[in-house]
C-alpha cells in the first residue's frame, strides 16, 4: 500500500513531546519529517535524564516519538543557515513549531515571513497557553496546564489531594489535535490552493478533552463532585468505580442497581432503588466496596459476564501483555538503536486492513543535513 502522505514534507521545529507527536503520526502516514535542531544540544529531549533510559546518547523517549523522521542541525541565528531553512520552506508543505509566542518572529520564521515564501504552506503553531494573555509566555508544561485546566480534580476520590493524569496527556491530546488539524488544512489546500494558519494550545486541548465537565458546569453552575471514595467518574453514579476484590481490583461500568444485585444478592443493596444512585452514591458504593471482598476477582466476572454486565478486571501492564485480546491487536512494533532492538507501540490506525509500521529510527543530530542540501542544489 503507498502510504497516504507520501510526497508530503513537514518541517518540525520542535522540542519535547506535543510537536513530536504530530509529527510522529504524520510520519507514520508516510510524510517526510524533517526536524529542525540547533547544534550540539538539539531537540531538549534528546537530553532528557531519565537514568537507565539513553540509547546512542539521547533519551529513549527522543527515541520513541521521533522515529522515522530526518534531522538537521542549524543555526537560526546565522544568515547562511536561515537561508538554508528558507530554501526547505519553498519545498515544504507543513512546518509545526511549539515554540513559545514570539520565538519564531525572532528569526523571520513566522507565518506572515513564511507565506510570501510558500504561500500554501500549512503553518501549524502549539503554544501552552495561547499567544495572547498573561500566561502567553508561561512555560506550556503538561503538568503545569493540567494543574490549571481543572482536570486534576477529575481523577480520585473527594478528599484526595489534585491528581494529575500519569502521563503528558495534554501534550498528547494537542499533538493529535494538530494532526487532524493538518490533514483538514492540506484537503482544503487541495480543493482551493489556499494555505493555513493552524492554532493550538495545550490549554485549549485540555478544555477541550473535559467538554462532559465544562458543559455540566455551565448548565449548573456547580462543580462537579468527585465520589467520597471509588470514583470513576464525577458526573456518573453508582455503581461506575473500581473496587477492591479479595485477591486484586474489578472496573465496573454503568448498569441498573437491580440487575447487578441479581448477581451480588446484597440484602443492604436491595434498599436503594434506580432513582436514588446519584444522590446516594456514597452509600451505594460503601455497600458494594464491602461486599466485592467477599470474592476474588475471577469469581466475580464470571458470574457477571453470566449476566451480561459490564465489568473487566484491572490489569497492570506484565497483565495485559499476556491477554489474547492484546496479543491479536499486534500492537508491537520494533526499529534498531545502535546494535540494539528497540520495541515500541505501532499507530493504531489501520487503512484497508493495513498496518503503519516502520522500521526506521530516529535519527542522530544532523543527520541529514548534507544529504538535504545536496537535494536543494539539484
Amino acid at each position: 500500500m503507498q502510504l497516504p502522505l507520501k510526497g508530503v514534507t513537514i518541517l518540525e521545529f520542535c522540542q519535547y513531546l506535543s510537536g513530536p507527536v504530530a509529527g510522529l503520526r504524520l510520519a507514520d502516514f508516510g510524510a517526510r519529517v524533517i526536524k529542525i535542531e540547533q547544534p550540539v544540544k538539539g531537540d531538549s529531549c534528546r537530553q532528557l535524564a531519565i537514568k537507565n533510559f539513553w540509547l546512542d546518547e539521547s533519551s529513549l523517549l527522543f527515541h520513541t516519538i521521533n522515529r522515522n523522521k530526518e534531522s538537521v542541525a542549524v543555526n537560526l541565528k546565522n544568515s547562511d543557515d536561515i537561508t538554508f531553512i528558507k530554501k526547505l520552506i519553498l519545498k515544504a508543505d507543513v512546518i509545526l513549531h511549539n515554540f513559545r509566542p514570539g520565538v519564531m518572529e525572532k528569526w523571520g520564521l513566522d507565518y506572515a515571513s513564511v507565506k510570501k515564501i510558500n504561500p500554501g504552506i500549512v503553518y501549524t503553531e502549539i503554544s501552552g497557553y495561547g499567544k495572547k494573555g498573561p500566561w502567553k509566555n508561561k512555560p506550556g508544561q503538561d503538568l503545569l496546564t493540567q494543574s490549571i485546566s481543572g482536570l486534576t480534580n477529575s481523577s480520585g476520590n473527594n478528599n484526595d489531594y489534585p491528581i494529575p493524569f500519569g502521563l503528558a496527556i495534554g501534550d498528547y491530546l494537542c499533538g493529535n489535535q494538530a494532526v487532524q488539524a493538518i490533514l483538514a488544512a492540506l484537503i482544503r489546500r487541495h480543493k482551493t490552493g489556499q494555505g493555513s494558519l493552524l492554532e493550538l494550545s495545550l490549554l485549549e486541548s485540555l478544555l477541550d478533552f473535559q467538554f462532559e465537565f465544562f458543559t455540566t458546569y455551565f448548565q449548573t453552575n456547580q462543580q462537579p463532585k468527585r465520589s467520597e471514595f471509588n470514583n470513576g467518574h464525577s458526573l456518573l453514579s453508582a455503581p461506575y468505580g473500581i473496587y477492591k476484590t479479595l485477591d486484586s481490583y474489578i472496573a465496573v461500568a454503568m448498569m441498573p442497581l437491580e440487575k447487578l444485585n441479581k448477581v451480588l444478592q446484597n440484602k443492604e443493596l436491595e434498599k436503594y432503588n434506580e432513582s436514588e444512585t446519584f444522590k446516594k452514591r456514597d452509600e451505594i458504593k460503601s455497600v458494594l466496596a464491602k461486599c466485592f471482598l467477599t470474592a476474588d476477582t475471577n469469581t466475580w466476572l464470571q458470574k457477571m459476564h453470566e449476566h451480561d454486565l459490564w465489568v473487566m478486571p484491572v490489569l497492570n501492564w506484565e497483565e495485559l501483555i499476556q491477554t489474547s485480546t492484546y496479543q491479536r491487536l499486534n500492537m508491537e512494533q520494533e526499529f534498531v538503536v545502535g546494535n540494539k532492538k528497540i520495541k515500541t507501540t505501532r499507530c493504531p490506525i489501520r487503512i484497508n486492513k493495513q498496518y503503519f509500521l516502520s522500521t526506521i529510527p530516529a535519527p542522530k543530530l544532523g543527520e541529514h543535513t548534507e544529504k538535504l542540501k545536496k537535494e536543494l542544489e539539484k
